[in-house]
């Protein structure tokens, strides 16, 4: 027993692998029931790294847990993102009409307007300019265009996901919207088929219109609808309308960097527009210039040549006076042939050469004298036989106002109406030799002086038209009555409303250039009334007639007798009176006028071919520093007939009228009011030569006449006294037209 307790194992810990009792019997490491604990001098060391190695794995296996739900749950939300996406496609997609129904619009129709010979005035419409093939226009424009809104354009199926996503991430960044991510065909189709609304339900529509496009048109053909549809901004719709509105020449002439201004406008077609921001335009067309050299587009001495342009600075609207005559004929076009459903082109009565002829003299005098005489606008109507209207310029210049004056504005034409006044007393039985007393004269409260004062007593009705003497002018009108001027006038084309009083001798209802003018033309083509009109025919583009001007019959509204009579008296206008600067070679004839206090200075004349009506003034009515219808309106006039007549074979004037010599009255020297003189032998019946009458008394310079009292009927001074005239003047109770010629004893008094 004591021997089995000596032998007993005993644990060793001597670090051996193996320990040995006593008795010879060995126990390993691996026999132990608790192994032995081994012992390390670094064991804080070791247990420390272990700790860490632990770390990181368990960070390891936990980054990749994260990473590996991540991806799993983002495939899973773009799953049902992409469900969602197909949903709304679906939903918005459903909504659209069948696509066997989709159809390219019909482009918004363009009218041209042009010239007698076939110069283009203006494009109008919604487009404001005509399609132009991509093979016609200038090749710089759809590659600016590409190169600045849609390099991958050629590329991409009408949808560009790398534009999409980095306009994506662009606007999440700066968290607004500052990019878009659409392609030009995802533009075509928003501009052909929907609204601007920015919404979901509209994007949807635009990326399946775009794929239809895509699908249906070759890539060419959808970067030319895009650039005959696009808005360029400044009313300019279509790169025609744009290059014609921005730089007055076709695309199909647009340099290099005229296209990059183009191509840069589309970012922001108002903002940038070169009518409203220079600076801008020119800045934006070099960022697009950077860009074609990027693409490999221009080359780097293009690139150099284009920067080196100078900037484009476009007038803040169309300029050109003939954008008057285009505002007329837009007006117009309604009434004759409706709605424009097409393009069509409509040639007009106007001549772009007498047009610019018109302005340049109207501007030119404006330019020089303006200042100084206190003048800022002026417009100019020319009128052929036939009513064509062959020049119209509606004021200084069109870019600044678009008001036509020409057309629109209503001022009073002065002593240019007074030919309506001449007109109802010679077919009251008046004649060109028909003499009155020119002195001042008083109806009512009223008393119109001559300009200047200047009175000369006895004249004839040729003498004081010539002169524009307002006495002689006042007594016709109270004479015939104001109703019968009125309707002479009226009848002769003016169409305003007319006041019917004594005043409207001196012109004091108001008109328009243009009505006036055209009430003038019978004077020049025998007595006929022709419809005025600025359209001669309307086609389509394919060439089909809409509507054309046959001319028609013109109906007679004044006697042949009557017309020689008046072109004889208004011949002495020009001759030796009041528009003596309107003096050219060929016969001619007309009437100066002049509102009160110079607010308004006309001249309105014609010859056998033409009859053109010149106004000078001021918007706001303000006078003029004493500028008569013989001044500027008569220059103007003159610079404009002797262009527009060179080279045409003369023609005289329409009627003949001479006056019997005896009868004759010199202007300036004035026979004596003596009453022993006998009163002039009452006229022959119109168109009759005057019987001879006896020789007249000796004739002398009169002296300043008194005002009469339009109420009396004094006879003249037995006294012989040179210092007053005391001639009757007929009471303002006289009125309308003489049915018949019958000598009156008021023909006798006042020398008639």
């Amino acid at each position: 027993m004591a021997n089995r307790r000596d032998s007993r194992i005993e644990p060793s810990f001597e670090g051996s692998p193996r320990a040995k009792s006593s008795d010879g019997f060995s126990v390993s490491e691996e026999d132990r029931v608790v192994p032995r604990a081994r012992k390390s001098p670094a064991k804080g060391k070791s247990a420390k790294a272990k700790s860490r190695g632990r770390g990181r794995d368990r960070n390891r296996r936990g980054l990749l847990g994260v990473a590996t739900r991540l991806v799993y749950w983002c495939f899973v939300l773009c799953i049902w993102g992409g469900i969602a996406a197909a949903g709304i496609v679906v939903y918005y997609g459903a909504k659209m009409p069948a696509a066997t129904t989709w159809s390219i619009p019909d482009r918004a129709p363009n009218i041209k307007i042009v010239s007698v010979d076939g110069g283009l005035i203006a494009n109008r419409g919604m487009s404001g300019g005509e399609a132009v093939g991509l093979h016609e226009m200038s090749p710089y424009i759809p590659e600016a265009v590409v190169a600045i809104e849609d390099r991958r354009f050629y590329s991409h199926f009408g949808i560009d996901p790398i534009g999409l996503s980095r306009a994506m991430v662009t606007n999440l960044i700066g968290r607004h919207f500052s990019q878009g991510g659409s392609t030009l065909t995802q533009q075509l189709a928003k501009n052909l088929f929907l609204t601007p609304d920015r919404t979901l339900e509209r994007k949807v529509q635009e990326v399946l219109l775009a794929l239809w496009l895509e699908h249906k048109h070759s890539k060419d053909q959808i970067l030319e609808m895009y650039l005959n549809r696009v808005y360029f901004g400044s009313g300019a719709y279509g790169v025609e309308a744009a290059s014609r509105r921005y730089f007055g020449k076709s695309s199909r002439d647009v340099t290099l960097s005229e296209a990059a201004l183009l191509a840069g406008l589309l970012k922001a077609p108002s903002k940038l527009s070169p009518a409203r921001d220079p600076k801008a335009a020119e800045e934006r067309a070099q960022l697009v210039l950077a860009a074609m050299r990027g693409e490999g587009k221009i080359s780097d001495k293009e690139y150099k040549v284009a920067l080196s342009a100078p900037a484009t600075r476009a007038p803040s609207y169309w300029t050109g006076s003939e954008n008057y005559v285009a505002d007329t004929v837009m007006e117009e076009l309604p009434d004759l042939i409706g709605d424009v459903r097409g393009d069509i082109v409509i040639d007009t009565t106007v001549d772009l050469n007498l047009q610019k002829l018109a302005e340049q003299s109207i501007r030119r005098l404006i330019d020089e004298s303006g200042k100084k005489l206190n003048v800022t606008q002026g417009a100019l109507v020319s009128i052929d036989d036939s009513g064509a209207v062959r020049a119209m310029v509606g004021g200084y210049d069109y870019s600044t106002s678009q008001f036509d004056r020409a057309s629109e504005a209503r001022r009073q034409p002065g002593s240019a109406f007074k030919p309506f006044v001449y007109m109802a007393a010679l077919e009251a039985g008046r004649t060109p030799d028909s003499v009155r007393n020119d002195a001042p004269i008083k109806i009512g409260k009223w008393t119109p002086d001559n300009y200047g004062g200047k009175y000369y007593g006895k004249v004839t009705l040729a003498t004081a038209l010539a002169k524009s003497l307002n006495s002689v002018a006042a007594q016709l009108t109270m004479e015939v009555g104001p109703d019968a001027v009125v309707e002479a006038a009226h009848r002769m084309g003016i169409q305003s409303d007319l006041q019917s009083n004594t005043s409207i001798a001196l012109g004091t209802s108001e008109v328009t250039p243009l009505e006036l003018t055209s009430a003038y033309v019978p004077f020049a083509n025998g007595g006929y009334k022709p419809d005025i009109h600025f359209i001669q025919r309307i086609t389509t583009a394919s060439g089909k007639v809409l509507y054309e001007n046959s001319g028609g019959g013109a109906p007679r509204v004044v006697k042949a007798d009557i017309v020689g009579m008046m072109n004889s008296m208004m011949t002495g206008t020009v001759e030796v009176g009041t528009a003596k600067k309107a003096a050219f070679n060929w016969p001619s004839a007309g009437k100066t006028g002049t509102s009160q206090n110079s607010r308004d200075a006309w001249f309105v004349g014609y010859t056998a071919n033409l009859t053109t009506g010149v106004w000078f003034g001021n918007d706001d009515g303000s006078p003029m520093k004493k500028v008569t219808g013989g001044a500027l309106p008569a220059q103007a006039w003159h610079e404009f007939m002797v262009a527009a007549h060179e080279g045409v074979p003369v023609r005289p004037l329409p009627g003949t009228w001479k006056s019997t010599p005896s009868d004759t009255i010199v202007p300036d020297e004035i026979p004596s009011a003596d009453a022993s003189q006998p009163p002039p032998a009452p006229p022959a019946a119109v168109g009759q030569s005057r019987p001879v009458a006896q020789a007249p008394a000796p004739r002398q310079v009169r002296a300043p006449a008194e005002t009469v009292d339009a109420g009396g009927f004094g006879m003249p001074s037995d006294s012989g006294e040179t210092g007053s005239i005391k001639h009757p003047v007929p009471p303002g109770n006289v009125g309308g037209p003489a049915k018949k010629r019958q000598t009156s004893i008021l023909d006798i008094l006042g020398g008639g």
